[in-house]
């Protein structure tokens, strides 16, 4: 999926160069298959040509739209060591809404107003990896997906889930130019925390943190998907933050828990009612085969 963030600096100096499986913010769906924007129309890319080149419409990390004005995307995917520069200076900081293949030219790629990263993130454990867009001009209604609260069944272990992104399908470099989803199960937070103890592999913190996947492996996040969605039963639990390689058996995806971090999106979302409760368009699920 991601490579533990210690290592971004020198991964996105590769990035530039040739799309290679590197840091936390890049992740991608392993194992998935092809999905719609339109049957997940909360999916979207985050992209800057001038730092990531054209191709691919020059996406770097997923986000997700939890208001009108509003994209939630992971903390480190607006860092100086990712994007090069603080985002206010990035001009050509776009979130592509309706693009299933990034070599295309269908959607809209949409300036962004404003960028807040957790002041709490920490680049070191990954804990608190969270950030807020403000798109300069509003989507339409219905477009947001609810952000699940704590207490919700969603969050139990072994819930089926869906990770989405553009990001590395085999671990290796080789990268979707479509969009792609695949299903894994809200894990434990025990196995959470026996797969990842702390050292060299990172530590899991339940409070802040959940992980999914399979036991066996073979299907996750991976590289260029971080900030994406993991989206279970229509609400989105998570987002897509770091992890050991890729897809491997005994190293799980680990997500920012959404119930976690809900309290401070809705603080910087400008939209006056933020979507943190359940609505006809939200339930939608694009109907992939496990």
């Amino acid at each position: 999926m991601r490579a533990l963030s210690c290592s971004l600096t020198a991964a996105f100096a590769l990035l530039l160069a040739v799309p290679k499986p590197v840091a936390a913010d890049e992740r991608l769906v392993v194992g998935g298959q092809e999905v719609k924007t339109a049957d997940a129309p909360w999916m979207v890319a985050l992209a800057s040509r001038e730092r990531f080149g054209a191709t691919r419409s020059g996406q770097f990390c997923g986000g997700v739209v939890v208001g009108r004005s509003t994209v939630v995307t992971a903390a480190h995917c607006l860092t100086r060591e990712v994007l090069g520069t603080d985002p206010s200076a990035a001009s050509d900081l776009r979130v592509i809404v309706d693009r299933d293949d990034l070599r295309g030219k269908a959607g809209s790629e949409l300036a962004v107003k404003e960028t807040w990263v957790n002041p709490d993130f920490n680049a070191g454990t990954n804990a608190g990896d969270v950030g807020v867009i403000t798109l300069a001009e509003p989507l339409p209604d219905g477009r947001a997906i609810a952000m699940a609260q704590q207490g919700e069944p969603v969050y139990a272990a072994n819930t089926p889930a869906m990770v989405y992104g553009w990001g590395d399908t085999l671990g290796n470099g080789s990268y979707s130019d479509t969009l792609r989803a695949a299903s894994v199960l809200v894990l434990a937070d025990d196995l959470c925390e026996k797969a990842y103890p702390g050292g060299l592999e990172g530590a899991y913190d339940r409070k802040t943190m959940l992980c999914a996947g399979w036991s066996e492996g073979g299907k996750d996040a991976c590289q260029g998907d971080s900030g994406g969605p993991l989206v279970a039963d229509g609400r989105l639990v998570g987002l897509v933050s770091w992890g050991s390689g890729c897809a491997q058996p005994g190293r799980p995806g680990v997500y920012t828990r959404i119930s976690a971090v809900s309290a401070m999106v809705t603080a910087h979302s400008v939209d006056a009612k933020p979507h943190t409760s359940q609505g006809p368009a939200q339930l939608a699920r694009p109907a992939v085969p496990s």
